[in-house]
């Protein structure tokens, strides 16, 4: 186990939920880059899966709960991209042709 990824993924893992309360309390997913936080996922997923295989520690929760906030902010921002294409729809219908 090394200190300096603990130390890494703890602060990696501090700054997602103030990513996820963001996009939670704004629902406005603006500047978020689903091509990044697909990366991180995979990345995560990839650490849990050298963890479990290669060299299996405790850091693993730490890769497993990064990767579960990863999921959640970017299972928001899909949904209120929905709900904005949605809205903006709707407004669409609502104005009258000339």
């Amino acid at each position: 186990m090394s200190i300096y990824e603990i130390i890494m993924l703890v602060c990696f893992g501090a700054s997602w939920p103030f990513a996820i309360r963001k996009t939670y309390v704004s629902k406005d997913p603006k500047g978020k880059s689903m091509i990044f936080l697909t990366l991180l996922i995979i990345g995560y997923v990839c650490g849990v899966l050298h963890k479990a295989l290669f060299h299996y520690d405790n850091v693993i929760f730490l890769y497993i709960a990064n990767g579960i906030m990863v999921s959640i902010d970017m299972g928001l921002s899909l949904y209120y991209m929905k709900q904005i294409k949605l809205s903006e729809a709707a407004a669409a219908e609502a104005i009258p042709a000339a």
